[in-house]
């Protein structure tokens, strides 16, 4: 073999999984030593388990106490299946956000939730009270099939029954079985007893027995991060062309004949290396209720096996399908399935919804639709938001379902109490979904600065003041009824899509963007770059001339995305730059 034809070596933290022991690592001994911080090792392992390691960006460099010049934080994430949640489940997470975070709890654009500024001595019995309620934290990131996705509107019917419960046959099909994280988390420090919390043991609960092997993730689990996600054609809420794995329900007479399977989708690229880029979902078959749980585990097998192991750059399926192309993908899928996939069918998704507002559920009760700017969950000096969920849940005991847009849903509310829950949200100064402006409510944003370590520049702490400047200028334009979405990000990484919205911002330097425009809200059309390295100040103002390009030369009911794609970015230059 000659030296260009060596096999590629793995990567560090491929070296890594495999050394673990099925993700044990040095986790156990550095859980209990005297730092306040883990080693590199860990710190890749510890994804597996639903933390990252961080440090308060906004004090870098500064002493610390300890004599540090980095102030270690932990980010804690719990994985949701389609976002469902009971009010006793959520209120908990309310709890600990205070007794043990930064007095913020953080809903995510995949349907989890986010603790912030946990330290390390806190870790473990954070996971542990987690656990208490019968959620987890494992496996919400890491290389492995993170949270799987699904319509969070919680109506009563055939349709989204099935939904459900095929989202959580999926997570339960993908879940990592090695027995390490009740170990190091679960474990009675006294007695040694692996017990969750309530006395039911780890078997009771997870029907584990004891092996440590993972039979769909093997070894070293996955090249890279796998998502998925479900939706329905007429409610591509949850962004189903993101997906590495998406599914888009096929209807027929109200009820569900089977689903389309989307593979290679994904958001995050470097601007520096040409050979990464976002895609979108391609259609690889067709699958009934019974085959499609089969294909999944096939195709995350030939992820596993096939997926790149010596550059993380370029480690996810996207990368895999794009190098051997969708057919010889699908033979790979069938050979590991034991069959011949079905064509896919023509149906597609048309239509996103946001739920917010007041809904029938089907049952005799209603949900309500409560937009949470950019997910975070906080009280402010005019804005008691934290006070006022948990009021709502603690006196109306609602369940509680997060959506892809980082919102929240209060489910099974009783006729008589609607006018009560609005009362508790007006008087703790919370403006109801109704009155949220339309730039506002299509809006999301990644966390970013100060906790993330790979954001550049700030995202969840700038895009409110850009959608207030922007509020304004499109009200006094005529276009406050305008529907767009307009995603921000502090990286390329992409974790709140910006690659697909109507408009999407990314991190490029400090305080400097790349903006996208072109993409669609029903998430199936990529943007373009419009302009690049945009100053803070500049983006704004970038925004609002294309909107008055827009008002004077869109063509019917035609949205910003769908003009923005129609003219190109040589006309759309030309204007602005007038």
């Amino acid at each position: 073999m000659s030296a260009d034809e060596k096999k590629p070596q793995p990567s560090a933290i491929e070296v890594f999984k495999n050394d673990s022991e099925y993700l044990l690592g040095d986790i156990g001994t550095e859980l209990v030593d005297e730092n306040n911080f883990f080693g590199k090792g860990s710190v890749q392992l510890l994804k597996h388990h639903g933390t990252y390691q961080q440090d308060d960006r906004d004090v870098r460099g500064q002493i610390q106490n300890d004599g540090s010049k980095k102030r270690f934080i932990y980010m804690v994430r719990t994985r949701i299946p389609g976002g469902r949640m009971t009010g006793e489940q959520f209120l908990e997470h309310l709890n600990l956000c205070d007794e043990v975070g930064n007095s913020t709890l953080r809903i995510t654009s995949r349907q989890a939730l986010q603790l912030h500024g946990v330290i390390k001595s806190e870790l473990k019995s954070t996971i542990q009270r987690i656990n208490s309620t019968r959620l987890t934290t494992l496996a919400a990131c890491g290389d492995v099939a993170r949270n799987t996705m699904c319509c969070p509107a919680p109506f009563k019917n055939e349709i989204y029954d099935e939904l459900r419960g095929l989202t959580d046959e999926i997570a339960e099909r993908l879940r990592p079985r090695t027995s390490t994280y009740h170990e190091l988390w679960l474990t009675d420090t006294d007695s040694g007893e692996k017990c969750l919390a309530g006395g039911n043991t780890e078997a009771s609960i997870t029907g584990y027995q004891g092996d440590d092997q993972e039979p769909i993730y093997g070894r070293q689990y996955l090249p890279r991060k796998f998502k998925i996600g479900i939706a329905l054609p007429h409610d591509n809420c949850i962004d189903v062309y993101t997906q590495d794995l998406g599914l888009i329900a096929v209807l027929q007479d109200d009820r569900i004949t089977g689903y389309n399977v989307l593979v290679g989708g994904g958001q995050g690229r470097s601007p520096s290396a040409a050979k990464t880029f976002p895609a979108l979902g391609q259609k690889l078959c067709f699958a009934t209720r019974e085959q499609v749980v089969d294909i999944i585990e096939a195709v995350v097998k030939v992820q596993r096996d096939h997926g790149d192991r010596s550059d993380r750059k370029v480690a996810r399926m996207k990368y895999l399908i794009h190098n051997w192309g969708l057919e010889t993908f699908k033979t790979k899928v069938e050979e590991y399935w034991g069959g011949q996939l079905t064509e896919p069918d023509p149906t597609d998704v048309y239509g996103h919804e946001d739920h917010m507002g007041w809904y029938e559920q089907g049952d005799g009760n209603w949900f309500y639709g409560l937009n949470i700017e950019n997910g975070r969950i906080k009280d402010t000096d005019t804005m008691k938001l934290k006070t006022a969920v948990r009021e709502v849940c603690q006196q109306l005991q609602p369940g509680v379902h997060l959506t892809a847009h980082q919102s929240m849903i209060f489910t099974d509310i009783a006729e008589g109490d609607r006018a009560k829950l609005e009362d508790i949200l007006i008087q703790h100064g919370v403006i109801l979904s109704g009155e949220i402006s339309n730039a506002r409510l299509w809006s999301i944003a990644c966390v970013a600065w100060p906790t993330c370590g790979l954001s550049i520049t700030e995202s969840e702490r700038a895009l409110p003041g850009m959608i207030d400047q922007l509020e304004v200028t499109l009200d006094e334009m005529g276009l406050a009824d305008e529907k767009f979405t307009l995603r921000m990000t502090g990286c390329p990484n992409g974790c709140a899509r910006p690659y697909n919205p109507e408009i999407g911002l990314v991190g490029r330097a400090k305080n400097k963007y790349t903006m996208f425009v072109g993409g669609s809200r029903m998430g199936n059309r990529l943007g373009f770059i419009h302009k690049d390295m945009v100053p803070a100040e500049e983006v704004v103002p970038s925004i609002v001339k294309l909107f008055e390009y827009f008002k004077d030369d869109r063509q019917g009911e035609e949205s910003i995305g769908d003009f923005c794609a129609r003219k190109g970015n040589e006309a759309l230059l030309a204007y602005v730059d007038a």
